[in-house]
């Protein structure tokens, strides 16, 4: 049995639950991506509190490690490490645009999706440019996380051959641009169940990442004004 703190604060929509064994007790999401921060411990206390769950209870807690925002990473990220070395608990470290895909394959799981259906959920990066990735809907890695910048021909090849579901914040500037017969977009966010599912998998893989040297994953540089 586990019992698994996830923790997503990398996109515009944050959320935190408890699952256990994969299955969400208790969520609690926030729409205010300036007030991530603010949400993100009075959240874990309620989930907690309203799953009769002890903090020291749960077995490993879960955090998206980026690409997404870069505050929004660390503060996921800082409470997750913090939390895991006061507790002596295990972190487990997920992809942001692996949870995005994961996310799509259940919501569109009603769907009859051909096997030539891939996924590309897309992050916006400023101007035209994206943090992105590709699935197959078996969420194989087939384009991995990178920073793109789109023009008409982004994806061409993928396109010619597959039906491509395109989704997240950086996908609406795409629809503007591209429009290929087999190109689908989707509003998707990541969900609950679909982070839940990914960290109990690691979990029982003992996939776990050093609390000391884990990084955020930008995928690009960051700069600070000095």
């Amino acid at each position: 049995m586990s019992l698994i703190l996830n923790i997503d604060t990398a996109t515009e929509i944050a959320h935190v639950s408890i699952a256990k064994d994969g299955i969400v007790l208790q969520d609690a999401f926030n729409n205010d991506q300036k007030n991530h921060a603010g949400f993100l411990q009075p959240a874990i206390k309620k989930i907690l509190q309203d799953a009769k769950i002890l903090i020291t209870e749960i077995d490993a807690i879960a955090v998206t490690e980026g690409p997404g925002s870069y505050t929004g990473i660390r503060i996921g990220m800082a409470s997750a490490k913090g939390l895991c070395y006061a507790l002596n608990k295990p972190l487990i470290t997920i992809n942001t645009l692996e949870a995005m895909a994961n996310s799509a394959i259940l919501e569109l799981k009603q769907q009859p999706l051909s096997v030539r259906t891939l996924l590309c959920p897309m992050i916006d990066a400023r101007r035209m440019e994206v943090f992105t990735a590709v699935y197959d809907i078996l969420l194989t890695n087939i384009l991995q996380p990178s920073a793109v910048i789109l023009d008409i021909s982004s994806f061409k090849s993928l396109l010619n051959e597959h039906f491509v579901n395109f989704f997240g914040s950086g996908s609406k500037k795409w629809k503007e641009e591209c429009n290929h017969k087999n190109a689908f977009f989707t509003e998707i966010n990541i969900t609950a169940p679909a982070l839940s599912s990914l960290s109990v998998n690691k979990f029982n893989q003992n996939l776990f990442t050093n609390v000391a040297y884990s990084e955020p994953l930008y995928i690009k540089e960051f700069y600070i004004n000095t």
